[in-house]
């Protein structure tokens, strides 16, 4: 059994020290972003950024996966999905899988680092590491993506990241029902404190979340339209365009006069 010290604990010395990190982290994918000197250095970054994530996001998958237990080793958490899509963003630069990047992570990824689900030893058992290691990884990637490589999100972004995390709930719904689990709380609160303790019993959380997401998510969708587009394209750097093709390329233009 652990004892209190043991255990991690929400807003303590270790939970601190994990935002600390986050935050360096992030003003330094910001400035990496902006550092490359081309399209070649970019695109060279970004793959090796985004195979690192899925591999990360791999091990820990099949560590899940030992012993199986039907209510925590199937990747359907909206997390398993969101580190997926990241890495591949970071990998292809498809305009869609920023989509998800940018509102999935930024969103939600993030509530991880306000009302961590973690219930494991602390610093430094694996379980700890693993979890703030995936976390932090894709929202380091919304956050190289948007603001380090300037990428820009839109209301067809907005449309594809809505009707993708619809179903997604209609998925893990129908599974939590029929398997008695309990994927991405859809079916029940979680047993740790978070955000929707104050949002009503179930089902009515459910509304209220999705009414809070979605309209956060217009929100970070609106003021993009009034941001110049005159350095990138609305999609990241594609793998062709380091070798000169021009298809879809997140080519940087010119400024205008």
């Amino acid at each position: 059994m652990l004892t209190a010290q043991d255990e991690f604990s929400a807003y303590g010395v270790s939970h601190w020290v994990v935002v600390a990190i986050f935050a360096v982290g992030a003003v330094a994918f910001i400035a990496i972003g902006r550092s490359h000197k081309d399209v070649a250095s970019a695109v060279r970054f970004s793959k090796i950024f985004g195979a690192t994530t899925f591999i990360l996001y791999l091990i820990i998958l099949i560590y899940s996966l030992i012993p199986f237990r039907i209510g925590s080793s199937i990747p359907l958490q909206l997390s398993d999905f969101a580190a997926v899509t990241a890495a591949y963003a970071l990998w292809s630069r498809r305009s869609w899988a920023f989509a998800l990047t940018y509102y999935w992570c930024l969103v939600l990824s993030t509530q991880a680092l306000i009302s961590p689900a973690l219930q494991s030893p602390d610093f430094p058992h694996h379980e700890f590491i693993a979890f703030w290691a995936i976390h932090l990884a894709v929202v380091w990637a919304a956050i190289y993506l948007t603001w380090g490589l300037r990428t820009r999100p839109t209301w067809k972004s907005y449309g594809i990241a809505v009707g993708a995390t619809l179903a997604w709930a209609a998925v893990t719904f129908t599974f939590n029902t029929l398997a008695d689990t309990n994927y991405g709380f859809l079916n029940g609160k979680p047993q740790t404190a978070s955000l929707l303790d104050y949002m009503g019993p179930w089902p009515v959380y459910l509304l209220f979340a999705a009414v809070i997401v979605f309209a956060t998510w217009a929100l970070m969708t609106w003021p993009w339209k009034f941001v110049s587009a005159d350095r990138y394209d609305t999609e990241p750097p594609r793998p062709e365009s380091a070798s000169g093709g021009s298809g879809g390329e997140y080519r940087r233009r010119a400024k205008s006069a």
